[in-house]
């Protein structure tokens, strides 16, 4: 392996050649604390930027093994390690010539803790950072006295202030992972208090605006009515009060502008953990709470979606129903089919975000319209089989209509920012009211026998190119998957690892013979197993955070590249 002084022999002596003799930098250097790999070298000061890793080795890093042997903790070392790396390098970055001269960027960490892999703790404690520098140059030619300085002189200082737990201050450490072992343990006692959620009191769910999810100032803190409140023994804050959200059917009503979806808003987020001072450190819901809503235009493939639609007046069947634009109300019930597909355990809904006639159906619109005229089955006559029956909680937000007062197991009103228990008085009133039908039907699951075909034909002349487009979804070649309605999707990395994902899965998981859902829950488990290695090989990029499972089958699922086995061939 090369060193430092063999990396400025070389950018000397390609100093103010053309700009594709940078080509000769790549490759691996030793600088003794760490090693530095310049894994892809851009072609043209104007093209993304080039590619390089830090290799810090266990001994040199001197993190001790619990702080990342059990898999919450190696996540929020990386998390902090990231956060620490990335506002260092950037204050490194700045033009210095051309297209991208001299900037340097590593992957930026919202309010939410996730596995990234622009820095990755091994098994056995070496520490690897991925970040990208624009190679210097003077319209296409080098510049190499810039990167020179950037390399070999910032850079070392970089790596020994941020990459080496001799650097970081014990109180900051401490406070770090005695928050995520607090969060571990709420997380894990979630089932055994018959909870699909708990957030403390204190905590802070409004966010600053729309566009920005660091908490509002002057935001009223949570604080819980005694008949909801619940009380977890924690290994670092000892006893802590909050609300718990049972499992069971939740309704959440108010007024506007009260609270109610930003309530709820912190539940579809907390399945994430949170980094300290985000006011919602301990709001923790189960993790496989899925978001459901209308999804006008979306593509269906072979869905079985007889749950929520029966007999349609064209005759297609609904136990295998495709469509490449879905209504409002077939997109909702198709979501809640993949999502149980998908292993959710609660439904998280808002009315907002809806289909009315997927929610409910009057009883004027039931004596108009007959029963055998409608093939839909509304969300009302299903909930509480779903919950009986799959074991599938309901959270819902509503505030027009009392429809689901007589199924809720708990009637929460938000009145500015606070939370009431109103059941009793919820049921009192509804009980003069004639109760919603309940469907008749026994509920069967969906089936899941759906079996993709392998993709072929995805690459032209060996070559497939991915582009992400932030939080609204991917392209493959040309072919758009929009996942502008995945709420919970928190992280543009996310989606660029559900594009990495989705192409890995086209080409070589499915295989015509096994489901969707034996090929993904095997591919989840060897993700969990090799992290971003298990779909991307040896060569890693920089800007992926992993989703979830239920992230990826609704990422798939939206695919309109996924082709189905017909039902005949199965």
């Amino acid at each position: 392996m090369r060193d430092k002084h063999s990396l400025e022999d070389i950018l000397r002596r390609i100093d103010r050649r053309g700009y594709p003799a940078y080509k000769d930098t790549r490759g691996d250097y030793d600088f003794g604390a760490y090693v530095l790999r310049i894994v892809h070298v851009q072609g043209d000061p104007f093209a993304a930027p080039s590619s390089l890793e830090i290799v810090v080795p266990a001994g040199t890093a001197g993190f001790p093994e619990d702080l990342y042997r059990e898999k919450y903790r190696r996540i929020t070392l990386e998390d902090l390690l990231l956060r620490r790396f990335s506002e260092a390098a950037g204050r490194l970055s700045g033009r210095t010539g051309s297209g991208k001269s001299g900037l340097v960027s590593c992957m930026h960490c919202g309010q939410e803790i996730l596995e990234r892999s622009a820095c990755t703790v091994s098994r056995d404690g070496s520490v690897t950072v991925r970040f990208t520098v624009g190679f210097p140059a003077r319209g296409r030619t080098i510049q190499s006295r810039p990167l020179i300085d950037l390399l070999i002189g910032d850079l070392p200082k970089v790596v020994s202030r941020t990459l080496r737990c001799a650097s970081i201050d014990k109180d900051k450490l401490t406070r770090v992972f005695d928050l995520a072992d607090d969060r571990e343990s709420i997380r894990a006692q979630l089932e055994p208090n018959g909870l699909v959620a708990f957030i403390a009191d204190g905590s802070i769910l409004a966010r600053a605006s729309g566009v920005s999810q660091k908490p509002m100032r002057g935001a009223v803190p949570l604080k819980t009515p005694d008949s909801l409140a619940v009380e977890l023994d924690l290994p670092h804050r000892g006893r802590v009060r909050g609300m718990g959200i049972r499992k069971g059917i939740t309704l959440i009503c108010g007024g506007g502008y009260h609270g109610k979806s930003t309530f709820l808003k912190a539940m579809e987020q907390g399945i994430y953990p949170h980094i300290e001072g985000d006011g919602r450190e301990l709001a923790v819901t189960e993790d496989t709470a899925v978001k459901l809503r209308a999804e006008d235009g979306r593509s269906i493939c072979r869905t079985d979606i007889s749950m929520f639609i029966g007999s349609l007046p064209d005759g297609r069947d609904t136990r295998s129903f495709s469509t490449l634009d879905a209504s409002g109300s077939t997109s909702q019930a198709a979501a809640a089919s993949e999502a149980i597909e998908a292993g959710a355990h609660t439904f998280l809904i808002d009315e907002d975000t809806s289909a009315t006639n997927f929610m409910v159906r009057d009883e004027l619109m039931q004596r108009v319209i007959h029963r055998d005229q409608e093939p839909i089955t509304p969300y009302i006559e299903r909930i509480r089989q779903l919950y009986d029956s799959l074991g599938i909680s309901t959270v819902i937000v509503a505030g027009s209509s009392g429809a689901f007062f007589h199924a809720a197991d708990t009637v929460i009103q938000m009145d500015r920012y606070v939370p009431y228990d109103i059941t009793e008085r919820a049921k009192a009133a509804a009980a003069d009211e004639k109760k919603p039908r309940i469907a008749e039907e026994p509920l069967d699951p969906p089936s899941m026998d759906r079996v993709p075909l392998r993709r072929t034909d995805l690459r032209h002349k060996g070559r497939l190119k991915i582009y992400s487009n932030g939080l609204d979804g991917f392209s493959l070649n040309h072919d758009d998957v929009d996942l502008r309605n995945l709420e919970q999707l928190t992280d543009p990395g996310q989606v660029t690892a559900l594009a990495h994902m989705t192409t890995y899965l086209l080409e070589n998981g499915f295989d015509g013979r096994r489901s969707l859902r034996q090929v993904t829950e095997l591919f989840v488990q060897e993700t969990e197993r090799s992290g971003f290695h298990a779909f991307c090989g040896n060569q890693v990029p920089g800007g992926l955070a992993m989703p979830r499972r239920q992230e990826l089958y609704a990422c798939l699922n939206r695919c309109r590249l996924l082709r189905m086995k017909e039902s005949s061939d199965l």
